[in-house]
């Protein structure tokens, strides 16, 4: 591709290309249409062709606003797409003197996904007969008027087709808006600086036990509301007070959902302790009107007073959390618990560059549904696929042992194993989706073994911004499930194509 702009230059530029002034960035039409074949090949001959680019791009990240391009403001002219899409200097088309540092980055994401599950939630739910096709797709404009002013704005279109009972809310959402928001920010005296973001706005919280974008669902979540930060160098501290969207399926349809909200502090301590580690510290409020658990529907005022600690030191790497929630549920008392862990293992020198990592976890569940207490653990707006692809099971009442094996055979190439035994807590209380539905009720059961899962996960990284992911997933169900209700084997299937520029 570096000879193409030479090419168009002592030739005629073709027909349904796409020039961006004063940097000689060429797209052609085809890729602003939606079929999927079509982004799909597009996606494949950037890659082949190679990804130009004039300094080291930023990690592409789960919030794309995250991104900083600025880097690229000594670019030279002449850099080829994406990546001139990602500083258009604005002084090129707005000849104001205040716009001298202003610029806008241009992005997306084009995401196909085929899934097939063999009875779901052990056959409990309708078969789907071909499997289903998830399609996502998304455009982001991140305009910096200076220092200070800075709006973002990301259209999103999720799309599905195949399922047995039709889409559910985390399948299809034809067109809306995923992230329109405005910062405020300044620079305090101190050093540190602060920033007020008011919008509709995705959010994660520390590793995303708690508040996370649910990126294995194909409708992410997202808020409306305001939050501020302050940062130094060392450390960070947010405020929140938000509401979630409530996601429909048709076009520019969703709104706010004013029967959930939340709000907080949550700071981040980068190396507070003489030995390696990070400290996250938080308080988040839930306000839900309509919570339900195998206690009852009731409004829900739910608190929770958490602590991390997480890091890396040499070859080892951790992420342990540890939380208490209290509240009112209808006249009831909460009183709910988890904790949480994860350590890793790297062999960083051996071929392969294997890691294992095991991860122990607990939440606790309700152990008598009539009295006055809910001990059932809420994990507010967590990650859709929290212990597989096949999102079967959420934290609540439960304890489990999860085990991991990573394998690099090179840098494209990434492999993993897993395998989880997963018990419910208390056998007064049922199990739960991610959502937060109840799968299966006690219903007398006095056995605490769920289930047996094994993941087997290929990544393939084409290029920057390409990523081909292979999943399968086996649950085979044990004591209490069988005891409860459909007990046939579950087998999960994913084939995934994520292109983001």
């Amino acid at each position: 591709m570096a000879g193409l702009p030479r090419l168009l230059r002592r030739h005629s530029l073709p027909a349904g290309t796409f020039v961006v002034p004063g940097h000689h960035c060429l797209m052609p039409f085809d890729t602003m249409q939606y079929q999927a074949a079509a982004l799909s090949i597009i996606a494949l001959l950037v890659c082949a062709a190679g990804y130009a680019d004039d300094g080291k791009p930023p990690p592409i990240k789960k919030l794309r606003f995250d991104e900083d391009y600025s880097y690229l403001r000594a670019a030279p002219p002449g850099v080829q797409w994406p990546a001139c899409w990602k500083y258009i200097p604005l002084r090129d088309y707005i000849p104001l003197r205040e716009s001298g540092d202003s610029y806008l980055t241009l992005g997306g994401e084009v995401r196909q996904r085929y899934e097939y599950t063999k009875n779901p939630t052990f056959g409990q739910d309708p078969q789907d007969k071909r499997g289903v096709w998830l399609q996502r797709y998304s455009a982001f404009g991140d305009l910096h008027w200076n220092t200070h002013l800075r709006f973002f704005a990301q259209l999103t279109s999720a799309l599905e087709a195949g399922r047995a009972e039709g889409p559910s809310p985390v399948d299809e959402d034809k067109l809306t808006w995923q992230n329109a928001f405005l910062d405020l920010s300044t620079h305090n005296s101190n050093g540190s600086d602060t920033t007020v973001r008011l919008g509709r706005q995705e959010m994660v919280f520390g590793s995303g036990r708690l508040v996370d974008v649910r990126e294995g669902p194909n409708v992410r979540r997202t808020f409306d509301g305001g939050r501020a930060f302050i940062t130094d160098e060392h450390w960070r501290v947010e405020f929140v007070a938000a509401r979630p969207r409530l996601d429909r399926a048709g076009v520019f349809d969703d709104k706010t959902n004013y029967n959930q909200a939340l709000w907080g502090i949550y700071g981040v301590l980068q190396k507070p302790l003489r030995y390696p580690g990070n400290l996250d510290l938080y308080y988040l409020g839930n306000q839900n009107d309509d919570s339900t658990y195998v206690q009852g529907t009731e409004h829900e005022d739910r608190h929770s007073l958490g602590a991390r600690f997480w890091g890396e030191s040499g070859s080892w790497n951790w992420n342990w959390e540890a939380l208490y929630q209290f509240g009112r549920f209808g006249s009831d008392d909460i009183n709910a618990w988890t904790l949480a862990t994860e350590t890793t293992y790297h062999w960083q020198d051996v071929r392969w560059q294997p890691s294992v990592k095991l991860s122990i976890n607990i939440a606790s569940g309700d152990d008598n549904p009539n009295d006055r207490k809910l001990g059932t653990f809420n994990p507010l707006y967590p990650r859709g696929n929290y212990f597989s692809e096949a999102a079967v099971f959420g934290p609540r009442n439960f304890y489990n042992f999860h085990t991991f094996l990573n394998l690099q055979p090179n840098r494209a190439l990434a492999l993993t194993a897993d395998l989880d035994f997963f018990w419910r807590l208390e056998t007064e209380d049922g199990l739960y989706s991610p959502s937060g539905q109840i799968i299966r009720g006690p219903d007398d059961s006095d056995a605490h073994f769920a289930a047996i899962t094994l993941s087997l996960t290929a990544e393939y990284t084409v290029c920057r911004g390409l990523v081909l992911t292979a999943i399968h997933t086996f649950d085979k169900p044990e004591r209490f499930i069988r005891e409860t209700g459909p007990s046939d084997d579950l087998g999960f299937t994913e084939l995934t194509m994520q292109y983001r520029f």
